[in-house]
């Protein structure tokens, strides 16, 4: 064979190689993205004409399910029996929005394998099980219940969590959407509705959405003075009707504008129980900007959360722009100034209080089940980083446990069991203030006895407009929550 034969026949086997590398990229490793994509036209008969494996809660009631047509019994439509109770957690799959929440995180497990696909077709000689898989929920159906009850139709979240285990027991987000909407005939009507909706029913405010923590924040701020040595419950502070920021013509004030205690001196646990301002931008600023922002990276700031939905990451300026700014760093130590926070990482702080300065990671589903019922896999509780040493934990749950006895937060309090909590009030610019609380108990548990964390965030001040405080919104949403969870035992 001449040269210039060879030359070509090397040519043509390189494009060959070429054509075959692309073929398996783009049907073995990139085909689950052009399948899934809500612009392909196959999507809408997949979706349509797939069973789904259902979903139920951790107590076994029926959240999602797929129903067989009557006239075609290769077509099953999506259906969701609480309209909107578990909108933004199980979330939805439609042929014209695709889909979201665990349908889309979990879709493979869900989804049937009793169709003409690579995978499909060799999972079926090879004997697999080609029905879909269920998931079972940590959500407790009347937790949730009860949860989406108290908060009502104030815009809002109410999360609870197994602070022992990261198992989220209810998650409720306001105002909602109905996923059947999604999926009927009238879909794209009742979707684009929703989109141009301006008090955004798609938005998991849980998760997707970022607030400013208010007092709830002094957690974080405690937390680290502890932490570090720098002051004890006993430590005591200057008592001012107002704080003068160094180098600026700027003041913070307490909530009522009137000295925290007599005016004289007062101490860090008086402070924390009563949620003082002047006390808290003073130790923020002795604290630091560089030592509080390590702080908030350990209790998961400026990192994504690993959750089964998408969580966006909260936010503390840890990146030296506090360094030599005290008065930024005195109005951030309050909850306040750039600071961002999801409710879900408000939650998990609190449980990190709970359980002894540990962080664990949230998740939505105890375990897989196939379609005979059998669990195929369960979610093993996993830690996610260490908050704060365990001593500092117990002081905080102590300080924590007083502001429910008999600071802002008793109207969180539930006969017979002993509850920590902190509530918080954070200003907005214009608008009336976003109201908090996080709380826990039983403090101090008995070995086996289940633990619980509810976090509320009413915004805007809910149905109590500017008069609303954390004490007096967010508390009682979280008292009704947490005594319900506690009389059912």
């Amino acid at each position: 064979m001449n040269v210039a034969l060879r030359r070509a026949a090397y040519a043509m086997f390189a494009v060959f190689l070429l054509l075959a590398a692309t073929t398996t990229y783009v049907q073995a490793i990139n085909g689950p993205e052009y399948r899934d994509d809500p612009r392909n036209p196959r999507v809408i008969a997949s979706r349509t004409g797939k069973e789904r494996g259902p979903i139920v809660t951790s107590d076994r009631v029926v959240v999602a399910v797929s129903k067989q047509s009557s006239t075609d019994l290769t077509q099953f439509q999506r259906e969701y029996p609480f309209s909107d109770l578990y909108a933004h957690t199980v979330g939805y799959t439609s042929a014209l929005f695709g889909s979201r929440g665990l349908e889309s995180t979990h879709g493979s497990d869900l989804t049937s394998d009793r169709d003409s696909t690579i995978s499909g077709v060799l999972n079926g000689i090879l004997g697999g099980d080609t029905r879909p898989r269920g998931l079972r929920l940590t959500i407790d159906h009347s937790l949730q219940t009860i949860a989406a009850e108290a908060l009502g139709t104030q815009t809002g979240v109410v999360v609870a969590i197994d602070p022992h285990t990261g198992a989220i027991l209810a998650l409720v987000s306001y105002p909602s959407f109905d996923p059947n909407t999604l999926i009927g005939p009238n879909a794209g009507q009742a979707g684009l509705a929703l989109e141009n909706d301006p008090d955004e029913p798609l938005r998991n405010r849980a998760t997707d959405e970022t607030y400013a923590p208010g007092s709830v924040f002094k957690i974080i701020t405690t937390a680290s003075g502890l932490d570090t040595g720098l002051v004890s419950p006993s430590s005591e502070f200057d008592d001012p009707v107002e704080l003068e920021l160094p180098a600026s013509q700027s003041t913070i004030k307490n909530s009522d504008g009137d000295v925290c205690r007599n005016g004289t001196q007062v101490s860090l646990e008086y402070a924390f129980v009563h949620s003082c301002n002047t006390t808290f931008a003073q130790l923020g600023m002795d604290i630091g900007g560089a030592q509080l922002g390590e702080a908030t990276d350990r209790f998961g700031f400026n990192e994504v959360v690993p959750f089964d939905l998408r969580v966006l990451a909260s936010f503390f300026p840890s990146d030296g722009s506090l360094d030599d700014n005290l008065p930024a760093t005195a109005q951030s130590a309050i909850g306040q100034r750039d600071v961002q926070v999801t409710p879900l990482l408000i939650a998990m702080s609190g449980a990190a209080v709970a359980n002894a300065g540990t962080m664990m990671t949230p998740y939505l589903v105890y375990d897989i089940f196939t379609s005979d019922g059998n669990v195929e896999s369960s979610t093993v509780p996993n830690f996610w980083r260490r908050a704060m040493s365990p001593a500092t934990a117990s002081v905080l749950t102590d300080l924590m446990e007083q502001v429910v006895v008999s600071g802002t937060g008793r109207k969180a309090a539930v006969p017979g069991i002993r509850i920590a909590g902190k509530t918080g009030t954070a200003e907005r610019s214009g608008q009336p203030p976003d109201a908090w609380f996080v709380g826990f108990g039983p403090v101090e548990p008995l070995d086996g006895e289940q633990s619980i964390v509810v976090a509320v965030l009413v915004a805007s001040g809910g149905e109590f407009g500017e008069s609303a405080t954390g004490g007096s919104v967010a508390a009682p949403i979280a008292q009704k929550v947490l005594a319900a969870f506690f009389a059912a035992g």
